[in-house]
C-alpha cells in the first residue's frame, strides 16, 4: 500500500509546508505547524466540493449595483441584535466562539425560538445527542415543535438537508465536529475545519441561509482552528464571561455588517440567559462612602457608552523590582502613566506596587481611561477619595497633555443618566449647550488634573 501523503498546515493561517519548521513561512509565527494527511479524493468528491460555486458574473459598474438595506432578520433578543449589526443578515455567515459551558448553546436555542415563529430554522448538533438537545430546549421552555433538529457531522449530508429543507437560519453546533468525505484528515483537523467552513460560506452566499458556526476557543483564547476562518466568515463574534459571574458579554470582532467592538450583556439565570437593560450598572461598586483609589470612567463599547470603575492600589514594595500589575487594562500603558505622571504632575511611585483593576472583569482597549486610572493611583498613593458622583475621561499624552476623547457628549450623557453630578474632562470636549444636570470642569494638563483633586 502507499504511504499516506502527508503536509503541515499552520493553525493561524492555513499555509502549508512539506516537511515541520519551527516558524511557519507564510505568518512566521512559532510552533503552528500541525502534521495532516493529504487525500487526493475522488472524482465525485472533488465535484461535490465546488458544487456550491455560482456561475460567473458578467463584470458591471458600482453604479448599477442597488445600495438598499439589507432586510434583516431579528433574534428576539435585543442584545445579541445590538452585536449582530440590527439582526440576521440573509446569506451571512456567523462565528460564535467561547468557552465550553459558557452559554453559546443556550443564547441560539433562545434565539432560533423567536425566529422560528416567523421563519424556517434548523439546528445541526455534532457534538451533542438530540436527547441532550431536547433535555437544555425543556429547561429553557422553547418550543421544540417549531424548531427541526439534525444530529450529524457530515458535510456533505448537512449541505443536502440545507438543500432540501431551505432555512431561512441554520445553527452548526459545532464547526469542529464536522468533516468531509473529500479530506481523509479526521474532524477537527486544520484542513477539515478551514474546507467545511469554506464550502457552508460559498453555500450561504449562493443564496442559501443565514449560518452561524459555533467555534471553539483554545487556551489563549482565540477560536480554535486557522486564522483564516475569522476571515471567511462575515461576523466574528467572543462570548465572554468570568467563571465566578453570572454575567456574559457578547462582543463583536469583526462584522461586515455593523459595528465592531459592539457589546451585548446578559445574566445566566436558570430559564436561561436574560438580557441586563442597565449594563452601567454592573460595572460600578454598589459601596456607600467614596473609598481612596476609586474612580468611575465612561468607556465606549462600539455605540454604547459604559461606566466602569477603575480601581488602584498602590502599596510600599518590599522588593527591588516593584511590581507593575493590571486587569482589563494595559501594561504598557499603565508604565507610560506612571511615568507621566512623575515627570509632569511631581508624583514619584518608583518605591510602590501598584495594582490596577477594572470592576466586574471588563476590558479596556481604548485610551480614554487614562485620566481616571492616573487619577486613581494618586487616590490611592495620598489616601484620598475622589469626590463623590464624579466621572473622569480623557487620553494623557506623552507631554502631559489630556486629549479629548470621541463621542465625549454620549458619555456625559451617560453619566447623568447614572446620576452623577460632576465630570473631570479635556478641555476640547465641552460644548456650548452642556449636558443638563452634571457639572462639567475642563483641564488641560495632568497636572491641573492632580492640583484640582489637592484641593477638593
Amino acid at each position: 500500500m502507499a504511504k499516506a501523503k502527508t503536509l503541515h498546515a499552520c493553525t493561524e493561517c492555513g499555509g502549508t509546508s512539506p516537511k515541520w519548521q519551527g516558524q511557519c513561512p507564510h505568518c512566521s509565527v512559532w510552533n503552528t505547524l500541525v502534521e495532516t494527511v493529504v487525500s487526493s479524493g475522488s472524482a465525485a468528491a472533488a465535484e461535490n466540493r465546488f458544487a456550491g460555486l455560482t456561475a460567473a458574473r458578467a463584470v458591471i459598474t458600482l453604479d448599477q449595483v442597488s445600495a438598499e438595506d439589507i432586510a434583516r432578520i431579528p433574534s428576539g433578543l435585543p442584545e445579541f441584535d445590538r452585536v449582530l449589526g440590527g439582526g440576521f443578515v440573509p446569506g451571512s455567515v456567523v462565528l460564535l466562539g467561547g468557552d465550553p459551558g459558557i452559554g453559546k448553546s443556550t443564547l441560539l436555542l433562545q434565539a432560533l425560538q423567536s425566529v422560528s415563529a416567523v421563519s424556517d430554522v434548523l439546528y445541526v448538533t455534532g457534538e451533542e445527542s438530540p436527547e441532550q438537545v431536547a433535555a437544555r430546549a425543556r429547561r429553557l421552555r422553547v418550543d421544540g415543535r417549531r424548531i427541526p433538529l439534525l444530529a450529524e457531522i457530515s458535510l456533505e449530508k448537512i449541505i443536502d438537508t440545507l438543500r432540501t429543507n431551505k432555512p431561512t437560519i441554520a445553527i452548526i453546533d459545532s464547526i469542529q465536529t464536522l468533516y468531509s468525505e473529500a479530506l481523509s484528515a479526521a474532524p477537527g483537523s486544520v484542513s477539515q475545519v478551514r474546507e467545511c467552513a469554506a464550502q457552508l460560506t460559498r453555500m450561504a452566499k449562493a443564496g442559501g441561509p443565514a449560518i452561524v458556526l459555533v467555534g471553539h476557543v483554545t487556551k489563549e483564547g482565540a477560536i480554535a482552528g486557522p486564522r483564516v476562518l475569522e476571515h471567511i466568515v462575515d461576523t466574528v463574534l467572543y462570548f465572554e464571561g468570568d467563571s465566578g459571574s453570572s454575567f456574559r458579554l457578547v462582543r463583536a470582532i469583526k462584522n461586515r455588517f455593523g459595528a465592531v467592538n459592539e457589546i451585548g450583556v446578559f445574566a445566566m439565570t436558570e430559564s436561561g440567559l436574560r438580557e441586563v437593560s442597565n449594563p452601567s450598572a454592573l460595572f460600578l461598586s454598589h459601596t456607600g462612602d467614596p473609598v481612596p483609589g476609586s474612580c468611575v470612567t465612561v468607556t465606549q463599547e462600539g455605540t454604547r457608552p459604559l461606566a466602569v470603575e477603575i480601581q488602584a492600589l498602590l502599596d510600599e514594595a518590599h522588593a527591588p523590582n516593584p511590581k507593575r500589575l493590571t486587569v482589563g487594562l494595559e501594561t504598557n500603558r499603565l508604565a507610560m502613566l506612571l511615568a507621566v505622571l512623575h515627570r509632569h504632575a511631581g508624583v514619584a511611585c518608583f518605591d510602590q506596587d501598584v495594582f490596577v483593576n477594572a470592576v466586574a472583569g471588563v476590558k479596556i482597549a481604548e485610551p480614554a481611561a487614562d485620566l481616571a486610572v492616573l487619577l486613581a493611583m494618586v487616590s490611592s498613593l495620598r489616601g484620598k477619595p475622589l469626590p463623590a458622583k464624579m466621572v473622569v475621561f480623557g487620553e494623557v499624552g506623552l507631554a502631559g497633555e489630556v486629549r479629548p476623547v470621541q463621542r465625549g457628549q454620549e458619555r456625559l450623557r451617560e453619566a447623568a443618566k447614572l446620576g452623577f453630578t460632576r465630570a473631570l474632562v479635556p478641555r476640547a470636549n465641552i460644548t456650548r449647550q452642556g449636558v443638563e444636570g452634571i457639572e462639567v470642569i475642563a483641564i488641560d494638563r495632568v497636572e491641573q488634573a492632580v492640583q484640582w483633586l489637592r484641593e477638593h
